[in-house]
């Protein structure tokens, strides 16, 4: 819960999209268990995998092969090129929006705050999740991962879409579950708002040096300053 002092006027909201948005751990574990299962590896349990997403799928795939097989870079890059193969054929199985994102999303866009989306997940997958999930409720800006863009915490993506914006870093919100995500907002000067709804949880986020930790998308709303603007917007729906 948050505090009048935690308070923010807020310029602009940029979200993280797994973990934050969406909720894709399931699919996510399923497409690298499938992949790990033909090659003859142990696969993992999907709660292991809120350890080993965060930070781009070559992350993800040396976190959840053996350490023998982790260093081996013609190893990872097969795997990679297969797993993005899997994925992106069954990605939202039962990927789904966290309960409230859409009617924050909705407050969001009423308001006349802008909004946007900066995933370490491959941009043109990035479009599509929010394009099929996230839709009717547009962004000012999506960006995922990118030839020439540097990964999540390079604050590099997020200093762009402030610059597409014409907002203030100082002045911007961005909310992420990991922290990988904290150190973005650190990195690009931004406010770091800690999604405790997330794959993490609360103590990473503290430990982390989120600037506020909210524990769910109607509390964002409240950190902007407009919880009664919120909830009369649900009550309107």
């Amino acid at each position: 819960m948050i505090g009048e002092t935690d308070r923010v006027d807020a310029e602009a909201v940029i979200f993280d999209l797994d973990g934050t948005l969406l909720d894709t751990l399931a699919d996510l574990a399923e497409s690298v268990n499938e992949v790990l299962a033909q090659e003859g590896h142990a696969i993992h349990p999907h709660q292991a995998y809120r350890m080993y997403v965060g930070d781009g799928v070559e992350a993800l795939i040396r976190r959840a092969l053996p350490a023998t097989e982790q260093g081996d870079p013609d190893v990872v890059a097969g795997l990679v090129t297969r797993v993005r193969a899997v994925y992106d054929r069954r990605w939202d199985r039962v990927t789904r929006p966290y309960d409230g994102i859409l009617e924050l999303l909705a407050w969001l866009r009423a308001r006349g705050l802008p909004s946007a989306v900066l995933s370490n997940k491959p941009h043109p997958l990035t479009k599509k999740c929010v394009a099929k999930l996230l839709v009717p409720h547009s962004f000012n800006a999506v960006l995922g991962s990118m030839p020439g863009l540097p990964l999540k915490p390079d604050p590099t993506g997020g200093l762009r879409i402030t610059t597409q914006l014409g907002v203030a870093p100082a002045c911007t919100l961005y909310v992420g579950d990991t922290d990988t995500d904290m150190r973005t907002a650190q990195a690009a000067g931004f406010v770091g708002v800690g999604a405790a709804w997330g794959f993490r949880g609360r103590q990473e986020l503290v430990d982390s040096g989120a600037n506020v930790i909210v524990d769910t998308p109607h509390e964002l709303a409240e950190l902007i300053g407009a919880r009664a603007a919120f909830a009369s917007h649900q009550s309107d729906d």
